[in-house]
C-alpha cells in the first residue's frame, strides 16, 4: 500500500477565461495526444517564444534542462547505460527560480525514433528524497487529456495548472510511462538525485517508498514555465562548467544556481536563471556522449525557451582539449577529434551571437577558465580569451577566467576554487563565478 495524495479540484488545469486553446497551440513540432484508442493530431502552429500576453498573462521559463542522445550499442560502459523505465514512474526533482501561481511543463521526445507514451503526469511540492508533500500535487494534462503519445522528435507544452511555485523550493514531476518505453535521451549530469519506481503507476505515491532506484539524470522534461508578467530570464549556456560538474549533489551549487540566489536577494523585479549546460559539450563538434555541437543545438535548447532576455555563454575548452585526446576502441566519447584553430572558435562565437541577437536576446560572452593545459593548448585558450575580452559583437564580457585563476600561476585554478581535477571549480569556485556576474548589466526589463 502506498500513501497516496488526493488531487485537489482547485488545482486542476485552469481554462483561463477561454485562453486554454491558445496555450495548447504553443507547440514546436507535430504531436499526438491519445485518449483510449482515439488519436488527435495536433500541429505546431505557434512558437513557444511567443509571450502569452492576453489578459496580462506572460509565460517565462523558470527552470530548464538540455537533452543529449544516449549512446546506443552493446556492452556500453555503465555510465552510458540507460536505466529500465518501461511501465514505471520516473520522479524528477527540480528547483524553479521564480515565484508564481500558474505553471506548465515542456516535454520533449528529442533524439528518439519511437513515440513517448506518458500515461499520467503530475507536479507537486517535494518533501525529503522521493516523498511528496501531502495534498499539494496537481495532475498535468495535454489538450485536456491525462495521457499523451508524443511522436519521435516532437515536443509539447502541457496545459496550464494552478499551483503555488516558490523560487528555490523543490518540486517533484512524476511521469508514468508506457509498458514498452525506453530511455534514449537524457540530461546526463543532473547533480540531482531523481527516482525510478518499481513497475506500475506510482504518480500518487506520497511516501516515495515505491521509488527504489536512484539516478542522477533528467529525462523528457526540459522546462517549467510560469506566468510572471514582469520577470527577466537569464540563460546560462555552455559545457560542464555551466552544468555544474563536480559540484555537490542535491545542493544546487552550480554557478547558475548561485547567480539565481544573488538575484533572489535583490529587491528588484523577479529574475530567473535557467541552466542549458551539457557536460562535455563543444562549440563546433558533436559527440556520441556529450550532445550536439552548441551551434547546432542552439535553436532547440535556447531560442525556443520562453521569456529569455539575456544569455551568458561559456564554451570552448572542450574544443581545445578533445583534439589531443587519444582515440578509444568501442565508445569514443571524444570523437571526432577535431582540431579547431582560434579563428574557428571565434567564428563559432560570431555565429552564436548573431543567432541570439536575431532572436531578440542579448549575449554576454564569458572567458574560458583555467584548466592546467599544456603550453600549446594554454596559448590557444589565451588567444581566444584575448578576443573575447575585446567585446566584439557581444553585449558584454563576463571574466570568469579572472575570477578563478591563481594570480601566481594564471593557467591554473586557485586552490580553493579547484574541485580536484584542475578543470572544474569547487562549490566555492562556482560561487566566485556567480559573484563575477554584474547583476544590473545582465538584467533587462522585458
Amino acid at each position: 500500500m502506498c500513501a497516496c495524495f488526493p488531487f485537489r479540484a482547485d488545482l486542476q488545469p485552469n481554462p483561463m477565461n477561454g485562453l486554454l486553446t491558445r496555450f495548447l497551440l504553443q507547440m514546436r513540432t507535430w504531436a499526438v495526444t491519445i485518449l483510449g484508442t482515439a488519436a488527435v493530431l495536433l500541429p505546431a502552429l505557434a512558437s513557444p517564444t511567443t509571450s502569452w500576453a492576453e489578459g496580462g498573462q506572460r509565460l517565462v521559463t523558470a527552470w530548464s534542462s538540455a537533452l543529449q542522445a544516449i549512446p546506443q550499442g552493446a556492452q556500453l560502459p555503465a555510465l552510458y547505460s540507460a536505466p529500465k523505465v518501461a511501465g514505471r514512474t520516473i520522479r524528477q526533482i527540480i528547483y524553479p527560480t521564480l515565484d508564481a501561481s500558474i505553471a506548465r511543463l515542456h516535454v520533449s521526445n528529442a533524439f528518439s525514433r519511437e513515440p513517448l507514451v506518458i500515461r499520467e503526469i503530475s507536479i507537486g511540492p517535494s518533501a525529503a528524497g522521493a516523498a511528496l508533500q501531502a495534498n499539494g500535487a496537481v495532475r498535468v494534462s495535454f489538450a485536456g487529456r491525462s495521457s499523451l503519445t508524443l511522436a519521435p522528435g516532437a515536443e509539447i507544452d502541457s496545459d496550464p495548472v494552478n499551483i503555488a511555485i516558490s523560487k528555490g523550493s523543490p518540486y517533484a514531476i512524476s511521469l508514468y510511462v508506457g509498458a514498452q518505453q525506453r530511455l534514449v535521451a537524457w540530461h546526463r549530469i543532473a547533480s540531482q538525485v531523481n527516482y525510478i519506481s518499481t513497475p506500475g503507476n506510482h504518480v500518487a505515491d506520497v511516501s516515495g517508498t515505491a521509488y527504489e532506484k536512484r539516478i542522477t539524470q533528467y529525462a523528457w522534461l526540459t522546462a517549467l514555465s510560469v506566468v510572471a508578467p514582469s520577470a527577466n530570464v537569464i540563460a546560462a549556456l555552455g559545457d560542464s562548467i555551466t552544468d555544474g560538474m563536480r559540484s555537490s549533489v542535491n545542493r544546487n551549487q552550480r554557478w547558475p544556481d548561485a547567480l539565481a540566489r544573488r538575484f533572489a536577494t535583490t529587491n528588484t523585479q523577479q529574475t530567473a536563471v535557467i541552466n542549458l549546460g551539457i557536460s562535455g559539450n563543444r562549440l563546433l563538434s558533436d559527440s556520441p556522449c556529450y550532445g550536439e555541437a552548441l551551434v547546432k543545438r542552439l535553436d532547440r535548447d535556447l531560442i525556443h525557451q520562453t521569456g529569455v532576455t539575456s544569455v551568458i555563454l561559456l564554451i570552448g575548452i572542450n574544443d581545445i582539449n578533445f583534439a589531443a585526446m587519444p582515440a578509444r576502441q568501442g565508445l569514443d566519447c571524444d570523437f571526432p577529434h577535431t582540431a579547431p584553430t582560434p579563428n574557428d572558435l571565434i567564428n563559432g562565437y560570431r555565429r552564436v551571437i548573431a543567432a541570439v541577437h536575431q532572436a531578440g536576446m542579448r549575449l554576454f560572452l564569458a572567458t574560458l577558465t583555467p584548466a592546467s593545459l599544456p603550453t600549446p593548448r594554454e596559448a590557444m585558450r589565451q588567444t581566444v580569451n584575448q578576443w573575447i575580452r575585446l567585446g566584439e559583437l557581444s553585449d558584454g564580457v563576463i571574466d570568469f577566467d579572472a575570477a578563478l585563476r591563481d594570480p601566481a600561476s594564471p593557467s591554473r585554478l586557485r586552490l580553493a576554487y579547484d574541485s580536484g581535477d584542475h578543470i572544474h571549480p569547487s562549490d566555492a569556485g562556482y560561487a566566485a563565478m556567480a559573484n563575477a556576474v554584474p547583476l544590473a548589466t545582465v538584467r533587462r526589463t522585458p
